[in-house]
């Protein structure tokens, strides 16, 4: 195809079409995003079970931490091991195995006998939860219409931080019939339900046309993209797909040795920050030890537990944002609100504490309790409305299609490893430092990833994975595409 062809389809179709998304795509999308719902609700429901599971574990501040960063630690790798058999086994089949993993996880850590066992099983869970955060964003990316890719994409963020939400529902909920110290088994145990239902629906779901094509079955290839494409844009982009996958045929199987070119090294460490700057935020400090801290300024367990309702419906509200916001602006100033607005809100957080304190020995003040309440419910508006939709859309997008599976799971093993040692030694921070201190510290580790942000974080809307992958090729490479023009979003018409 000649350029001039290729601009021409790229105006009339693809990227830019404003064809409407096909039914089935988001069946698609649903289904696969179980996965999400899993994610987190896995990672939410640990913040309520602390409360209880304690006498039942005889745990201390770092069992306390061991048991909520082993998932973590296991989330790390599952994301390696998912992303290096994605390209071999197939998206759908990893996500059908993920789906297992998750059922014998939730089982296994309600089951518990003793905090070894807990670690053990939250490890399984976390291998589970890697996979599911590795996967399922690159399946919808690269399933779902260019023009759509962006709000497809974040439904797994939504789904995400639904199934938070539905965690502390379900930790007040049992608290509020049963209550008594074997709570915390059902909170656990309930995740079993989505585990079998995301099992279920990927048995009827295909594979991705990208893989399709990367195994030379280009026909299921043709068949997945006549069933979820415009009829006017299945030919643009099977055509697209093929001529990427002729110019990889040369370079032969993947191997994660390539990062030895330069503009593929430069590439996997914009990825490495993406990834990790979500984390050093300190987002899933709140997440996970949200009521551990309000019970520390003077709420009860039962109004931790209901405050921490709030943030899961902020967490839902706002993602609605940012999946409006990706439909409207690009990624690189969503990136760019999202990380001063969580920054100034870790400040904010931090002098409440600093100019407030509970003072050793005295009453705790509710007034305390609720400011900090206040400062979690603005940075979780930021956090979830903006910085992590798009990171999780902008590393579905960013990497090439031959290497996308290695990158994305390095990317994440990098993500779950930093999110393991901040939730490992948060309660030991807490300790030694207290609440003004731990979110100052994280208010300055944010302003160095606002620096990162502005300096290295490219525009990808607008643009087909392919057109994604020419342009940061030839940006990285120094090769024609200046840096100014990358990182301002111009159209596919630029290249």
């Amino acid at each position: 195809m000649s350029k001039e062809q290729y601009l021409t389809l790229s105006k009339a179709s693809g990227p830019n079409s404003n064809g409407r998304t096909e039914p089935f795509v988001k069946v698609i999308a649903c289904i696969a995003t179980l996965g999400g719902l899993l994610f987190g609700y896995d990672t939410g429901v640990i913040s309520g079970a602390l409360l209880f599971m304690g006498p039942s574990l005889h745990l201390t501040s770092f069992t306390m931490g061991l048991v909520t960063s082993s998932l973590l630690f296991g989330a790390a790798f599952g994301a390696l091991l998912s992303g290096h058999f994605a390209a071999a086994l197939g998206r759908r089949k990893i996500i059908l195995a993920l789906a297992i993993i998750f059922a014998v996880g939730a089982l296994g850590t309600a089951l518990a006998p003793d905090v070894q066992w807990m670690v053990f099983f939250r490890m399984v869970l976390g291998l589970a939860v890697g996979g599911a955060s590795a996967t399922v964003p690159i399946y919808i990316a690269e399933i779902a219409p260019a023009n759509r890719r962006g709000q497809l994409v974040t439904m797994q963020e939504l789904m995400l931080v639904t199934g938070q939400l539905l965690a502390y529902i379900s930790n007040a909920g049992f608290d509020a019939l049963w209550g008594g110290e074997n709570t915390w088994r059902w909170m656990l145990a309930v995740a079993t339900l989505p585990a079998v239902l995301l099992w279920f629906g990927m048995l009827y779901m295909p594979d991705t046309p990208r893989w399709y094509a990367m195994k030379g079955r280009l026909a299921e290839a043709r068949k997945v993209l006549e069933r979820t494409r415009a009829k006017e844009d299945v030919e643009w982009e099977l055509t697209e797909i093929e001529e990427t996958l002729q110019d990889d045929e040369v370079k032969g199987k993947p191997h994660l040795r390539e990062i030895k070119k330069p503009w593929l090294l430069k590439l996997f460490f914009i990825g490495l920050g993406v990834a990790v700057i979500q984390q050093t935020s300190g987002v899933n400090t709140i997440m996970y030890y949200a009521p551990t801290m309000l019970t520390s300024l003077g709420m009860s367990n039962n109004a931790a537990l209901v405050a921490t309702i709030a943030n899961g419906v902020i967490s839902v509200l706002m993602t609605f944002v940012g999946i409006w916001m990706i439909g409207r602006i690009g990624r690189r100033p969503i990136v760019m609100i999202g990380q001063f607005g969580c920054t100034l809100s870790l400040l904010f957080i931090g002098c409440i504490c600093f100019f407030m304190p509970v003072e050793s020995g005295g009453e705790p003040d509710m007034l305390h309790g609720y400011l900090v309440l206040l400062g979690m419910l603005l940075f979780l508006s930021f956090q979830q409305g903006a910085l992590s939709p798009v990171t999780w859309l902008l590393l579905s997008e960013i990497f090439p299609t031959r290497l996308r599976g290695i990158f994305m799971g390095g990317a994440i093993f990098a993500h779950w490893i930093a999110n393991f040692l901040i939730s490992l030694f948060f309660p030991l921070m807490l300790s030694s430092v207290g609440l003004a201190g731990s979110f100052f510290i994280f208010a300055v580790i944010g302003l160095l990833g606002a620096v990162f942000v502005v300096l290295c974080i490219p525009e990808t809307r607008n643009r087909s994975l392919e057109q994604v992958e020419h342009y940061l090729h030839e940006w990285l490479s120094d090769g024609g595409v200046s840096k100014k023009k990358v990182l301002s979003g111009h159209k596919a018409e630029t290249l």
